[in-house]
């Protein structure tokens, strides 16, 4: 018998509320669809695959002693907890003007055929082309005894190979791999990113976005609705005081 009331209670909400929970269902309809229209969008204006990144290594970090974005948000270079905006680029316009040379975006070589990759951020120091491809030599403005701004030997510089013909070569990384260059960044929001990047991340964000439409939804009239009806009870029982 408990269990049949319990049930019937439970109808009997959701049919009360049956059109507040609709709303709930179609806003949360509406931030995904919203935020997939923002990323297709974000691609095609900028041209590239992958518009926007979160830092998560220290490599292009000055400050190795505490690269986590907080101590030096606003420091030249980039910072781990970096969010950053990638802009597609063609290979021939890539400035290489060290050390004002483009911050760029590659996929990461592959050293065999299980490798899955990945994406690298790293600076441009030199470029060269080789029958008819430009490859980059790299290296990271926290990397090696002279860092970013000082001029890098060669030997401090990264080392590229990938099993692939074409891909690098004496060192360097291809046009191949090139994803686009880094236009802008924005300190500390790489963090979230970094964060729903895991499967318990994004059920976290998932969590707190659906509490926090059922407060605005449910809560919140219904706190504000018993407000409202307690102050006509006030004014008719000062009425019939006078």
């Amino acid at each position: 018998m408990q269990f049949l009331s319990q049930k019937s209670s439970l109808k009997k909400l959701v049919k009360n509320h049956r059109r507040k929970i609709l709303n709930v269902l179609v806003l949360l309809t509406a931030i995904a669809i919203g935020f997939l229209s923002f990323w297709f969008a974000s691609k095609a204006i900028l041209n590239t695959e992958y518009p926007i990144l979160p830092v998560s290594s220290s490599n292009m970090c000055v400050f190795q002693s505490s690269c986590d974005g907080l101590m030096h948000p606003f420091e030249p270079t980039l910072h781990v907890g970096d969010l950053v905006i990638v802009q597609g680029v063609n290979c021939s316009t890539v400035r290489v003007a060290y050390p004002n040379s483009d911050i760029l975006v590659f996929h990461s070589p592959k050293s065999d055929s299980y490798d899955s990759g990945g994406l690298v951020i790293t600076r441009v120091v030199a470029k060269e082309e080789k029958n008819g491809m430009i490859y980059f030599r790299t290296k990271g403005d926290g990397v090696g005894v002279h860092m970013w701004p000082e001029i890098p030997s060669v030997s401090e510089c990264d080392r590229w190979y990938d099993y692939r013909e074409n891909y690098t070569w004496n060192g360097m990384i291809s046009e191949k791999l090139l994803v686009g260059k880094v236009v802008f960044r924005i300190p500390w929001i790489g963090y979230i990113a970094l964060f729903v990047q895991n499967p318990s991340g994004i059920l976290v964000i998932v969590m707190i976005i659906i509490i926090i439409i059922l407060i605005v939804e449910f809560v919140i009239p219904t706190f504000t609705g018993k407000k409202a009806e307690t102050k006509p009870k006030k004014s008719v029982k000062t009425a019939l005081e006078t």
